[in-house]
């Protein structure tokens, strides 16, 4: 069941937003060859309940951690680990959420450490990110829920880019995933119509080579089947009156 929401659980939304946004960018300021992937980890986890919230992720089905830190070939889902070292090149994605007053925001970015290690890993990060701005522009009042998809899997064709089909995105409020899902991919005009009050989690995960994934031994981290880079694009976004409000927008 799609759940709406109320003008005053959007406000709660909007706080929960504007710590992760502002988590997001405590976390990137730290980021540096050398780290490990547990010490951006605490970062924020440190900032979120400085703020009064609390990290959506950690405890969530057991997940072990308050972010999500993936490298390279990784999707989503990574553990954050002492012995995962950032490095100079590395292809990072970093996902993460955060409760405020019982209200989930989710959101997710991708980001090179230190300079790309490639043109066409420049190209994926840019193409992820184009993905996620044409699916944003498409929300609004009356637009179909695979109107979203459909844009996301639009920018990645012309790009050559294979988009990942077994995970997307999601509605979110008082559960961090909530009907509807919202697939990365597909034509447009179908599903069910978007109205006001609607708050959806739209993140398209892009890969350099092919779109099939598996998953490692720990039971949470996803990786391309071939070994091609990946990245990881998300903002929760709520439909208005008169268009739609990026929630988590930094």
């Amino acid at each position: 069941m799609i759940i709406r929401k109320s003008a005053g659980e959007l406000d709660k939304m909007r706080r929960s937003g504007r710590i992760l946004a502002a988590t997001i960018d405590r976390v990137l300021a730290a980021v540096e060859p050398g780290m490990t992937t547990l010490d951006l980890d605490r970062i924020a986890a440190a900032y979120i309940r400085e703020q009064g919230a609390t990290p959506s992720f950690l405890g969530y089905k057991g997940f072990p951690a308050s972010i999500c830190a993936s490298l390279n070939s990784e999707i989503v889902h990574g553990i954050p680990s002492r012995d995962r070292v950032v490095r100079e090149g590395d292809v990072l994605s970093l996902d993460f959420g955060a409760i405020w007053e019982g209200f989930h925001s989710d959101s997710a970015v991708t980001v090179f450490v230190g300079a790309p290690p490639s043109d066409d890993a420049k190209r994926l990060v840019e193409t992820t990110q184009a993905a996620l701005d044409a699916a944003i522009a498409v929300i609004r009042p009356g637009g179909r829920l695979s109107d979203i998809g459909h844009a996301i899997e639009q920018v990645a064709i012309a790009q050559g880019i294979g988009v990942v089909r077994e995970y997307g995105g999601h509605g979110i409020g008082r559960a961090m995933h909530e009907d509807p899902f919202i697939q990365n991919w597909g034509s447009a005009g179908r599903g069910p119509e978007m109205k006001p009050g609607l708050v959806i989690a739209v993140e398209p995960m892009l890969n350099l080579g092919g779109d099939e994934t598996r998953q490692l031994e720990d039971g949470w981290t996803v990786v391309t089947a071939d070994g091609s880079l990946s990245a990881h694009f998300e903002h929760t976004i709520a439909v208005t009156p008169d268009g739609h409000e990026v929630l988590t927008a930094r």
